[in-house]
């Protein structure tokens, strides 16, 4: 049966990018790396979190932009901020609404496992727009804020 894999295109930091990924992240590990004829690492097979991924160590010209992003669904807020600190350590940068960039230039959204529920506030539609509106306004999303914004008024 076919299968879906992303491919993620490095200029010559995949091996480095996926060891720290496959650190950071439970249930994630190095499957395999490809080498080039002169030895140096071309493709490395990886699993994040149960989901494989692959990776390659093309050269400079094709960067990452947002169009693309990983999402991280996390329970808690020190998982939250767990995350999300690992992964703008070291060059990486705060975008908005739980996004950021990754000292690779890879988006990432860190996000409550509990955030489509909260969007959609039991159909109560005042909720859902409170919610909206504060995730809205932060960068690194405040599950405690977010859960305050879904309660009834």
């Amino acid at each position: 049966m076919p299968r879906i894999v992303p491919f993620l295109w490095f200029d010559d930091q995949a091996q480095h990018a996926t060891e720290y990924y496959t650190e950071l992240f439970p249930d994630s590990r190095i499957d395999g790396v490809g080498r080039a004829p002169d030895g140096s690492v071309l493709v490395v097979d990886f699993t994040l979190m149960g989901q494989p991924y692959r990776a390659m160590n093309g050269g400079p010209g094709h960067p990452f932009t947002d169009a693309l992003s990983l999402q991280v669904d996390v329970d808690t807020q020190e998982e939250l901020d767990r995350i999300w600190d690992a992964l703008i350590a070291e060059g990486g940068h705060p975008v908005a609404c739980g996004w950021l960039v990754d000292r690779w230039g890879l988006s990432w959204q860190v996000t409550p496992s509990m955030m489509g529920e909260l969007m959609a506030a039991g159909g109560d539609h005042a909720a859902a727009t409170r919610v909206y509106e504060a995730m809205r306004d932060m960068v690194k999303l405040d599950i405690a804020a977010l859960r305050s914004a879904a309660a009834p008024a």
